[in-house]
């Protein structure tokens, strides 16, 4: 049986070769597929009692809207799908904004369907680790909801978490008190075909570390270690 067996997905494109290829190709691998070609059918299918998209593939140019707000839109009523955009469009601010309201890729058309597949299964990979912890996590005065993508601070102040974000907290908070390489995270995070410097790693680790240091427990640190990576210490929390 596929990894991907009954798991839905809406596709959401409006080029018609593009469209029919990717959902063929897909519902061979498994996938339960919806497929919307503007921005209204979507909408429909996305509110429908019978499907409840796990995973949403969201065209960024719509003839009946703009990508990004109906995924904005979409990430309102809920924040448990997958959310990748496909788009011809290689803008910087487009993929930023993208990736800032919690989408977990950003592919660039045209695209190879098998890489397409590959980044499904890593992501999908990654939520189901989500199932082994528990729904709520306290550090201290601080709160985690992996699920929902959301922190508490030390000021009681909600934040959202975005997609790369929660994936390294994750992993920081599964090897609490051990070092997690930079290497480890990049794999992990991205994908083992990804390059990104050691500095984009560092770049996602200040915001995790500004709402640590906002406990006024002093509940936990990420402390870095010189040439290897990371380490999420936890007040109270012995080493393995």
């Amino acid at each position: 049986m596929s990894s991907f067996e009954n798991i839905q997905l809406l596709v959401v494109e409006d080029e018609v070769n593009l469209a029919d290829t990717l959902s063929e190709y897909l519902e061979s691998k498994g996938f339960d597929i919806r497929l919307a070609r503007d921005a209204s059918q979507a909408r429909t299918f996305f509110s429908m009692n019978n499907f409840h998209p796990q995973v949403v593939l969201m065209d960024i140019g719509l003839p009946d809207g703009d990508g990004l707000d109906l995924a904005r839109e979409f990430r309102s009523q809920r924040k448990d799908f997958v959310l990748l955009f496909l788009s011809a469009q290689n803008d910087p601010e487009t993929k930023f904004e993208g990736l800032q309201m919690g989408a977990e890729d950003y592919i660039t058309k045209p695209f190879d369907l098998r890489e397409l597949t590959l980044r499904l299964e890593r992501i999908l990979n990654s939520r189901a680790d989500l199932d082994t912890l528990s729904e709520e996590i306290s550090i201290g005065d601080l709160k985690v909801w992996f699920r929902r993508f959301e922190l508490l601070d030390g000021d009681g102040a909600i934040i959202p978490l975005g997609q790369k974000e929660q994936a390294i907290l994750k992993m920081l908070y599964q090897r609490a008190n051990q070092v997690v390489s930079r290497d480890d995270i990049i794999e992990d995070v991205w994908g083992e075909n990804s390059f990104p410097s050691n500095r984009t790693v560092d770049n996602y680790i200040v915001k995790l570390r500004k709402w640590l240091e906002s406990s006024k427990e002093d509940a936990a640190k990420i402390s870095s270690v010189r040439g290897i990576g990371y380490k999420l210490e936890i007040k109270g929390q012995n080493d393995e």
